[in-house]
């Protein structure tokens, strides 16, 4: 996502030559397809699975206005960032500053349209104090995860913060040359560290010339939210999104593996393009998400 509101990372990022199918042509091949099946062991995706929409589909509106337009999708989940003007009778952004009667609206406005945050991101605290802060706001509002691409020397503190409030935090990974671009970047915060996780961005791995269901392979067991997009220009750092469906990547093979992986979360619809009449893009990759799960079943 280009909302990262972050401080400057404190490690650089290693270089990868093997792995996730770096190099691949696209996430198309009948290989990856073939080697990738369901369960037959009944796993109910639709009672384990959470459709969402990350906030940041919508930063051209106020909170209130995307709250809205989440609405009108059909949609019940969301993954709020910080610094979304917040709109209605409510002043400031959303995030760690809201004071106490703000916090009181915006429980009273989620609660009247049946919405809840499940996690938020993707953000970078600068210190400890400040991850305290977001922790608070995350109990307050009963997330369960908060999104992140963290400094490398915070690893052990939040993972820490994170057992002691019961809210984990799934690295995020935006296209390469970030930090975080490879899934083996996420397995070194991850190592010991058992309340850190994953965020499987699928349009940034493709962004990477990475094949996403080989990248979830390597986060087994680790995988706590996905944002779901899609692109159309395979290994493009700045490929153009797509509605999810109509792009170059491969969704079946992606739904099969969390279903295999016995995966129990939110997919985040985060679409970055057609800004400002982006909701029929939104409500396609609802009817796409739909499809695949009843597929599943």
């Amino acid at each position: 996502m280009k909302h990262l509101t972050i401080c400057f990372l404190a490690f650089i990022a290693l270089s990868f030559a093997v792995g996730c199918g770096n190099g691949a042509t696209s996430t198309t091949n009948e290989d990856t397809a073939a080697t990738t099946t369901t369960d037959t062991d009944n796993f109910d995706v639709a009672a384990n699975w959470k459709i969402g929409i990350q906030m940041w589909t919508f930063n051209h509106f106020t909170f209130t206005e995307a709250l809205n337009k989440v609405d009108s999708a059909g949609v019940k989940n969301i993954e709020a960032y910080w610094g979304q003007s917040l709109g209605g009778d409510m002043k400031g952004e959303f995030g760690i500053n809201m004071n106490e009667d703000t916090k009181a609206k915006l429980k009273q406005l989620l609660q009247s349209k049946g919405i809840q945050i499940v996690a938020m991101g993707v953000i970078g605290p600068a210190d400890k104090a400040e991850w305290i802060k977001a922790f608070d706001l995350a109990k307050e509002f009963g997330l369960s995860y908060i999104t992140s691409e963290p400094k490398k020397d915070q690893w052990d503190m939040i993972d820490s913060l994170a057992g002691a409030y019961a809210i984990k935090v799934a690295i995020h990974e935006h296209a390469n040359p970030n930090p975080y671009w490879h899934p083996d970047s996420v397995l070194a915060a991850i190592n010991g560290r058992p309340n850190i996780g994953a965020c499987g961005d699928v349009g940034h791995w493709a962004r990477s010339g990475l094949d996403p269901v080989e990248c979830l392979k390597k986060l087994e067991g680790h995988v706590y939210g996905v944002h779901l997009k899609d692109i159309k220009v395979f290994n493009q750092e700045h490929a153009e999104d797509t509605v999810v469906g109509k792009g170059v990547i491969q969704f079946d093979p992606i739904f099969a593996e969390l279903k295999r992986q016995h995966f129990h979360g939110m997919m985040s619809i985060e679409q970055e393009s057609n800004w400002l009449n982006s909701l029929p893009d939104v409500t396609g990759t609802v009817k796409f998400y739909n499809d695949q799960v009843a597929k599943l079943k």
